[in-house]
């Protein structure tokens, strides 16, 4: 027996009251509750079966019917304890019927935000360098349907097109964050995903460039003017175009080079 037992006897523990069980008499029902910022060790599925080992911040909640005083904070974390697969969208459905199951719950959701990291090669030098990316994952139940959503945070580069056409010589550009939101038919890799947002910018980035990566960079960025109108128009016609894609939401966050404020695009469309 060990210091725990000793100190809470299993049978004693049986007899105390269950307290979130009993009834409520206010007749108003919870639409979310349980529990937010736990963070957990995950790994993350990749294409070809690769996985990469990160930490997740996971939120957790159940639908509480409005004669139930309480849901079982514990439970939640037993259902973490418990997780054993690599996640992807698709196995954090299957996360979350294992947590209606165990709350005893129809309706509720779960949502992880995590790294993650590809290896890529600048374009003229060669060099290797790891670039970090946001990712979400969520599911959700609301009593009928299941959905599946992916969201990734892409940063690039977006030159501005008015500045190149009205300028003698340079143009101003910056930084951008491109977020995608796809809500899922099937399973869609991240990597593609991310893939959407570097192809519809000004240019990708990289982690580590040399001086002729940089003059590359540099030149393409200026072949390629994008307004962030630009970015979220082209990001959308490639969701348009995936049959995967169910609905999807695209933001751009340009920060601007010439300004202290940022220029700002969001949209969303559905798939027929």
């Amino acid at each position: 027996m060990n210091a725990p037992e000793l100190l809470f006897p299993r049978a004693a523990a049986a007899t105390l009251p269950d307290v979130q069980a009993s009834a409520d008499r206010r007749g108003i029902a919870i639409q979310k509750v349980g529990v937010r910022d736990v963070r957990y060790p995950v790994r993350v599925r990749a294409a070809g079966g690769v996985a990469q080992s990160s930490v997740g911040v996971f939120q957790m909640t159940v639908a509480l019917p409005p004669e139930v005083k309480g849901t079982h904070m514990s439970r939640f974390i037993e259902v973490l304890e418990g997780l054993e697969h690599e996640l992807d969208a698709q196995a954090l459905g299957g996360l979350l019927d294992a947590m209606l199951s165990r709350l005893q719950a129809d309706a509720g959701s779960i949502s992880l935000r995590t790294t993650w990291f590809r290896r890529k090669t600048a374009p003229v030098s060669g060099v290797a360098s790891l670039l970090d990316y946001g990712v979400r994952l969520e599911a959700e139940h609301d009593g009928t349907r299941r959905v599946l959503r992916q969201t990734v945070e892409v940063p690039v580069t977006s030159l501005c097109p008015c500045s190149r056409d009205i300028s003698a010589y340079g143009a101003h550009n910056q930084r951008s964050l491109i977020s995608i939101g796809a809500e899922l038919r099937g399973a869609l890799e991240l990597d593609e995903q991310i893939g959407f947002a570097e192809d519809a910018a000004s240019c990708q980035l990289w982690g580590l460039l040399k001086r002729p990566d940089e003059k590359y960079v540099t030149e393409y960025a200026y072949d390629h003017p994008k307004f962030v109108e630009d970015l979220v128009r082209d990001v959308a016609l490639a969701l348009r175009a995936d049959p995967r894609v169910a609905a999807y939401t695209v933001a751009s966050e340009n920060f601007e080079s010439i300004h202290n404020h940022s220029a700002y695009a969001w949209l969303e469309g559905r798939n027929p």
